[in-house]
């Protein structure tokens, strides 16, 4: 199948740091390339791939600039402008491209990946168009916030499971991964660390104004020795935390549509401490790979009982549903059903 891969034009394929979506479109794109497929991936200057690579945009932007719709609408117009060379195009980009995915009317078919929260803007702009392209949601949690919008299926994110090096043994501190913002539970993971009484390590994304406002309002007064910040580390830094960990606290306050960090910290073998929101029902066995609480009293109680998490469970969950390979069968799954039904 010729297949049209369009990822946000805002990071590198893969990303080098942060790029949560990035990473899952360049798995996604080599994985089909390596099962015969021709792939063409639409991305920023900087991305490496075996599938063919078409850059419109020889350097990302400047961050700064996150969500410019000028950057954007040249990123994606790219893409479209070559849509008869294509059998499917699957753009993970975004208002620009699926909106002009939906002027295509089936030929070639087009599937968008909804990566984002649903809110009022986005019901209104997919509920518009949904009968023109194929919606894939990432999580059952996420289809059912929008239950009237018509989905092509569901797919869950996968990762490359053997970047993730297996840690059997491990040492007594927390580690948190995410952006600056309230809704990732920041402040929260540092009082849960503070009440067990355990050093917390915190990998954290502050590049944005508002993250930086965020921080250095709320978070950074908080802080004393007994919490170590990283910003920018490289994949190696970040599993070797991950990996040594004796769990990830990750106390999110909205309705995280996935969460690709708690895969990751589970294929390294560590359990994740999180609240009963989301995607993170989905991604959590209670008990087994890690534990659901809604209180900090309560996610402090369990913080101190990660040790009856085995590590190997947790490593075996993501290989059994959250894996690369299952994503890219997920989607070929989605494709083919698609095309048939034009």
């Amino acid at each position: 199948m010729r297949i049209a891969q369009v990822a946000p034009v805002w990071f590198p394929v893969p990303p080098i740091g942060y790029g949560g979506i990035e990473l899952v479109v360049s798995l996604l794109a080599d994985g089909l390339a390596e099962r015969g497929h021709d792939v063409t991936l639409f991305a920023s200057g900087g991305s490496t791939t075996p599938a063919r690579l078409v850059t419109p945009m020889p350097e990302p932007p400047d961050p700064a600039l996150l969500g410019n719709p000028w950057f954007d609408a040249h990123h994606a117009i790219t893409a479209y402008l070559q849509a008869d060379e294509f059998d499917l195009i699957h753009d993970h980009s975004g208002v620009t491209g699926p909106a002009l995915g939906a002027l295509l009317h089936g030929r070639p078919p087009v599937v968008h990946t909804l990566h984002g929260p649903w809110n009022e803007p986005t019901r209104l702009f997919y509920g518009g168009i949904d009968d023109r392209i194929h919606l894939v949601a990432i999580s059952e949690a996420q289809r059912a916030l929008a239950a009237d919008i018509n989905y092509a299926g569901m797919v869950h994110n996968g990762i490359n499971v053997a970047a993730y090096p297996f840690v059997e043994e491990k040492e007594p501190f927390l580690v948190f991964i995410g952006r600056s913002n309230p809704e990732k539970g920041l402040t929260w993971a540092i009082e849960v660390a503070r009440r067990a009484q355990k050093p917390l390590v915190m990998v954290v994304k502050r590049s944005e104004p508002s993250e930086v406002a965020y921080w250095d309002e709320f978070v950074a007064p908080l802080l004393t020795d007994d919490v170590e910040v990283h910003e920018d580390v490289s994949h190696a830094v970040k599993v070797d935390l991950l990996g040594r960990a004796e769990a990830m606290i990750f106390p999110i306050q909205w309705p995280e549509p996935f969460g690709l960090v708690m895969t990751e910290a589970m294929a390294c073998g560590t359990p994740v401490i999180s609240c009963p929101v989301g995607a993170a029902v989905e991604l959590i066995d209670d008990g087994v790979t890690g534990f659901l609480r809604s209180s900090l009293d309560e996610l402090a109680e369990v913080a101190l009982l990660t040790g009856q998490c085995a590590p190997a469970n947790c490593r075996r969950r993501v290989e059994e549903r959250f894996s690369a390979a299952s994503m890219v069968s997920g989607y070929e799954r989605v494709y083919e059903r698609v095309t048939r039904l034009g």
